[in-house]
């Protein structure tokens, strides 16, 4: 992290109280000597119960005293988002519907905001000229079958070609696409832990399914330093474990010191809109893709590259995790409680 790059800067995060802004805002607060910081979201109470997080937080000196702006409003209404961006320099776009269930029951809301919503944020970028402007996507957008992934598809486009807008000048458009954050409200691991609680028994899509995974800290400090050296219409993609899904479910049993034969498993089959294994980059992208040690960038210039996938399943990621690497992992992310001294497979 640049430090350097950061001071005097003043950031919005859209979605601000949302799992990701959260832990956006600590990190910053932490390690940068911004300026201040800028959260807007539409939810009042959970700005007020961020705010008394953030001053207990400062208190206890374990974050700088940086001022921060909580700011109710909603990206769809196009002047409010203009009025809450101008004067900031970065803008870190994370607000989204995201829960695919209701993004297909409620399409047009869905739309609403992570179509419609992302414009808004665009244009408004346009008019008050920030510096820089990244966008927050997801795996579901490359080759997406379902409404969520579609929104995010077309959100990531509006942001490549927003650079259009602005010929080599301010603002500059970027995206970080990713899979899976452990941590975060939208994990499926609380909800497998319930219906083991409850009913014993777990609903599982099928017992080959892949999926990435990345924690939420990893995922702000990834965010952070592609900021700092985005040059924009770029496509950062970090590189990350991925694993069977039922190897997380295992986990979660051995953690809870029960027997996997305990529990019932009902494999329920693929839902609508619902891939077997998620895709970072297909082989239509990988001609643009430029790699890195720790991640891939998708590029507008066409790379001398061999076509290539990156995908979850076991033959297109080099980093697919066994059932012990899975465990090490949700204790290191904070899913699981370490309970264990010592490897439980």
């Amino acid at each position: 992290m640049n430090n350097s790059f950061w001071s005097n800067k003043e950031i919005l995060i859209t979605g601000g109280t949302g799992s990701l802004g959260k832990v956006l805002t600590k990190t910053i607060m932490k390690n940068c000597n911004v300026k201040g910081i800028r959260i807007f979201s539409r939810d009042e109470l959970k700005q007020w119960e961020f705010r008394n997080e953030l001053e207990y937080l400062v208190e206890k000196k374990e974050l700088l005293p940086i001022p921060i702006s909580f700011l109710i409003g909603d990206i769809r209404d196009k002047d409010r988002i203009t009025l809450a961006m101008r004067n900031t320099d970065i803008v870190i776009h994370t607000a989204a519907m995201k829960q695919i269930p209701a993004c297909e029951y409620n399409p047009m809301e869905a739309v609403m905001t992570n179509i419609i919503g992302t414009q808004n944020v665009l244009t408004a970028a346009l008019k008050t000229k920030p510096e820089k402007v990244i966008l927050i996507s997801t795996d579901k957008a490359n080759t997406p079958l379902n409404l969520y992934g579609a929104t995010k598809m077309t959100a990531e486009k509006l942001f490549l070609f927003g650079n259009i807008y602005t010929a080599g000048r301010l603002p500059i458009f970027s995206c970080v696409r990713y899979g899976n954050v452990l941590g975060s409200r939208g994990s499926v691991i609380p909800l497998f832990k319930k219906q083991i609680e409850k009913n014993s028994s777990i609903s599982l899509t099928s017992s080959s399914m892949t999926r990435f995974w990345i924690s939420l800290d990893k995922v702000a400090n990834f965010i952070i330093d592609r900021i700092q050296d985005m040059k924009g219409a770029e496509i950062f993609i970090p590189k990350m474990p991925s694993s069977y899904v039922i190897d997380i479910v295992n986990a979660i049993i051995r953690n809870k010191k029960m027997k996997i034969s305990e529990i019932k498993t009902n494999i329920i089959g693929l839902r609508e809109g619902e891939k077997l294994h998620e895709t970072l980059i297909n082989k239509e992208e990988s001609p643009y893709v430029v790699e890195f040690k720790n991640y891939y960038i998708i590029t507008r210039d066409q790379q001398i590259t061999l076509p290539f996938s990156y995908s979850s399943n076991k033959e297109n990621n080099f980093n697919f995790l066994n059932e012990n690497d899975v465990y090490n992992l949700l204790i290191e992310s904070g899913e699981l409680k370490n309970n264990a001294k010592c490897s439980i497979f």
